[in-house]
């Protein structure tokens, strides 16, 4: 792999974990603070934040993909991973170990 195609890959995994972050708080702490407190603003300021994240995500993840000239299955589970809470942690470990190597 490139430089270039690593830095591509390494500021996706940056997004992805600021992303993966910003989906967890949605979800474990703004959410139950809306529903079981009723305070919503917490729902309407991370969830801007994450949603610029989530753009961002999807921005860094087209980039790595074709600079690192990534398959159709590695872009599958890296745009499902976003979905799924702590996805995109597991998904910086395999990027990361691949670096390593």
């Amino acid at each position: 792999m490139d430089i270039n195609a690593k830095k591509s890959v390494n500021r996706f995994r940056k997004v992805a974990v600021l992303e993966g972050w910003s989906f967890v708080l949605l979800l474990f702490l703004a959410m139950p603070l809306k529903y079981l407190f009723n305070m919503p603003l917490f729902v309407k300021y991370l969830g801007w934040a994450h949603g610029v994240l989530f753009v961002g995500y999807m921005i860094t993840l087209i980039q790595a993909t074709i600079n690192a000239e990534w398959k159709f299955g590695k872009l599958a589970w890296a745009f499902i991973a976003s979905f799924i809470p702590f996805g995109t942690f597991i998904l910086d470990k395999q990027l990361k170990s691949e670096l390593e190597m």
